[in-house]
């Protein structure tokens, strides 16, 4: 008796190339794009005394970085309703949640910048108690060009997300290289050329960052697009699309705050003068400039990972839009495959490099600071080796999915918990014989990222996500649709004398058929 097969299939709606041409741009724009912080840090090492304005500068990106993370948040928000309506051929769609993030946001954007320009010695006051040598001055200063930069911040990622969403990477990577080109070319004018030292440094930052903006929402306007914003014509905000993306967005937006805010707390954990009393200026100076090139260091390794993870949300999205669960699963096990093995080259590379990165620091750092940043470094490193494509590559996917509530209370909890109070427990004086400084900030750090490890994947593994996706009734439809077909195919089969095997395929999502020699008999046993 002859058996119906079904034909495996090799999913083409990303092939290797187009996955290829969409990730590499978007891993070099993050790699502009994280730098911008690294080179105004790099570059303002020789201002202050004992690398104080670089401490100062590195800490308020710190701050910036939440801003960063809220605009993001709110654009993959954006991007992934984008993308599940390009997903299912939803053109009109795409083109009206595409404008209504983009006003969103600017208007957002627009009265963060006043709060943070208003209160701006007041934010630093609050987060950081230090004042050595000046270490304020630097940060109040800094802080006010960071401030004025983000409603262009804002422009940027909105605008990156919708190009991104419609596969134009090449688009965003051409703005964010311009865009860090224009920072070291004002920076070198503004710090050596004038001496405006900080300022310098700020003011190249807003240089560089509204030029992609102004670029990006320009493109966006082009009529050939496929999602395009018409900025002259009449708009009205629509309840329905800001619903559907604030319900992506805000859990999005409060765990990548939280743990940028949660950055932020472990670094003034390390920076707190009020420590001077019982473990002298000079130690925790030392500890907080480590802590400062260690993190600078680490952007560098994370920038593959990083610009894989914003690529999964286009391609996990787009999937999720066809309805098909099996192609939305092959591209979450593409992804994470591409994920290991970019994110472990990166990691390599910068970690064979990491004394010589140290040493640019070097001439202007102590001895001991040396040490402290090679001794963070190494577990830096070693962890973000295995856990990264998990613990950040994870909730993309689940984003992508719509899957963002447990997302957010994960990244949360893990955060709260290793993140803040581990660190908390081995930096301060709670208990002394524990003070490890910035080693002890980055125990706490990648523990963290060994807890999210656990829970995303966890979840990935579930299935839980096809509910949120809104893809569990259609999926259970769909197989029992298949399995009555088997069925009804193989009765036919008895009947027929000397018939030969049949095979059937489904072509719900844009595929590419195997020969029929390979069996799919592996793919029942993994579904719920």
């Amino acid at each position: 008796m002859q058996t119906v097969q079904r034909t495996k299939k090799r999913y083409s709606l990303f092939t290797n190339k187009a996955l290829f041409m969409l990730i590499l741009p978007i891993v070099i724009e993050s790699a502009f794009t994280m730098s911008l912080g690294l080179v105004d840090s790099f570059m303002v090492k020789s201002v202050g005394e004992n690398g104080t304005a670089m401490s100062a500068v590195s800490n308020v990106d710190q701050i910036s970085n939440v801003m960063i993370q809220l605009f993001a948040a709110f654009g993959t928000g954006g991007a992934i309703i984008t993308s599940q309506c390009l997903g299912a051929k939803k053109i009109e769609d795409a083109n009206k949640s595409a404008k209504q993030l983009y006003v969103l946001m600017l208007c957002a954007s627009l009265v963060v910048a006043a709060v943070c320009l208003i209160f701006n010695k007041q934010i630093i006051d609050l987060i950081f108690n230090g004042d050595a040598t000046g270490y304020k001055d630097y940060a109040y200063t800094y802080f006010y060009m960071m401030a004025a930069s983000y409603p262009f911040l804002a422009m940027f990622y909105a605008s990156a997300a919708i190009l991104r969403a419609e596969r134009k990477s090449m688009n965003t990577m051409t703005s964010a290289g311009i865009s860090f080109c224009l920072n070291v070319g004002f920076n070198a004018l503004f710090i050596y050329g004038l001496n405006l030292g900080v300022l310098g440094a700020g003011l190249a930052t807003l240089i560089s960052r509204a030029f992609p903006a102004i670029f990006l929402t320009a493109l966006l306007t082009n009529k050939n697009n496929t999602v395009k914003i018409k900025i002259f014509e009449k708009f009205r905000f629509d309840a329905g699309i800001i619903k559907r993306i604030a319900l992506l967005a805000i859990p999005s937006g409060i765990e990548s705050c939280l743990f940028q805010v949660g950055k932020v707390m472990t670094a003034s954990f390390v920076a707190d003068a009020s420590y001077d009393v019982i473990y002298g200026a000079a130690k925790v100076n030392n500890a907080n400039v480590a802590n400062s090139v260690t993190q600078n260091i680490n952007t560098i390794g994370s920038i593959v990972g990083n610009g894989i993870n914003t690529s999964i949300l286009t391609v996990v999205g787009q999937a999720v839009g066809t309805g098909d669960v099996d192609c939305v699963k092959y591209y979450i096990k593409k992804m994470f495959i591409i994920s290991f093995i970019g994110n472990a080259a990166c990691v390599a590379v910068t970690w064979a490099c990491s004394s010589l990165l140290v040493g640019v620091f070097a001439d202007t750092i102590t001895t001991e600071a040396v040490n402290m940043a090679h001794q963070c470094i190494t577990l830096c490193f070693a962890v973000q080796l295995f856990t990264y494509p998990l613990s950040f590559g994870g909730p993309a996917v689940l984003k992508a999915t719509s899957d963002v509530r447990y997302t957010m209370v994960s990244a949360i909890t893990s955060m709260a918990v290793m993140r803040v109070g581990l660190c908390f427990i081995m930096c301060t004086p709670l208990i002394p014989s524990l003070h490890l400084g910035a080693l002890g900030l980055w125990i706490g750090m990648v523990a963290d990222w060994g807890l999210r490890s656990i829970l995303f994947t966890s979840r990935i593994i579930s299935g839980r996500w096809r509910k949120a996706s809104g893809m569990l009734n259609n999926y259970a439809e769909k197989a029992a649709s298949e399995e009555g077909e088997i069925a009804q195919d193989n009765n036919l089969v008895k009947a027929e004398a000397g018939a030969g095997e049949v095979t059937l395929s489904s072509t719900e999502c844009p595929s590419e058929e195997l020969p029929a020699e390979e069996n799919l008999s592996d793919k029942q046993g993994t579904e719920e």
